[in-house]
């Protein structure tokens, strides 16, 4: 077992997954990329890899091809229909994902990753852990409880019935979610993009309520922690 208030703090996922999937010339599909952050931050260090981001919010997709990257292409579509052909991938990544694809859509969207990657080729899943102070905070206005056990199912049972997957390894660290105020969790957090959340002045009022008592003269210092299963596609 583990407590999430011990879990190794971790600033930088991508140290992560290079120590666990060394980063050479890999060809990458990220689903549900978002900001892409990492998957630029990845080319900056590794200029040898290509990475494609997969990305279902239009208005996050425009901002990303409005920052062109070298090795780094955008495409509009979600996990569950991947528009490109079997085996073309050498690493497949959902970092914080897999949870937002529908709920009967997950088998679906675990195939086409196993569809798109190479025999060998690894899949790194990344997933907030339901737990801990920042999630007491996150749940009054948008509870991910269901939709985070599903995606952990998804994985359970994809990994038990479809003969695609072979477990590599799993780990568990916290990401620092530094806020400067209540304003900056709002517009992070509570008003993103690609969802709409019940926003009532009630909530809203909960919610600046919780988050108060974790803030601080310099702001706010939550841990997101963070559940990594890393799988392997068979048949190499």
């Amino acid at each position: 077992m583990y407590a999430v208030d011990q879990l190794p703090l971790q600033s930088d996922e991508l140290e992560v997954l290079n120590a666990l999937v060394p980063l050479s010339n890999q060809s990458i599909v990220e689903l549900g990329c978002g900001n892409a952050m990492l998957a630029r931050n990845l080319l900056q260090r590794f200029p040898g890899c290509q990475v494609t981001g997969l990305e279902v919010d239009a208005v996050q997709h425009a901002k990303n091809l409005a920052q062109p990257q070298a090795g780094l292409n955008f495409v509009t579509a979600g996990a569950q229909a991947v528009p490109f052909p079997d085996a073309m991938f050498d690493l497949a990544l959902m970092l914080k994902s897999l949870h937002h694809v529908p709920l009967p859509l997950l088998s679906k969207a675990l195939a086409e990753v196993a569809r798109v990657l190479k025999p060998g080729g690894h899949f790194y899943v990344s997933e907030p852990i339901y737990d801990g102070a920042f999630n007491e905070v996150l749940k009054i206005f948008n509870d991910e409880g269901v939709v985070r056990a599903a995606a952990q199912a998804a994985l359970d049972e994809a990994l038990t019935t479809s003969g695609d997957w072979e477990t590599v390894t799993e780990q568990r660290f916290a990401l620092p979610m530094p806020f400067s105020g209540f304003d900056d969790f709002e517009q992070r957090m509570m008003r993103p993009t690609y969802a709409q959340h019940d926003l009532s002045e009630a909530v809203t009022a909960r919610v600046h309520t919780e988050f108060k008592r974790h803030l601080t003269p310099e702001g706010a210092r939550l841990v997101l922690p963070i559940h990594v299963r890393l799988f392997c596609r068979t048949g190499a």
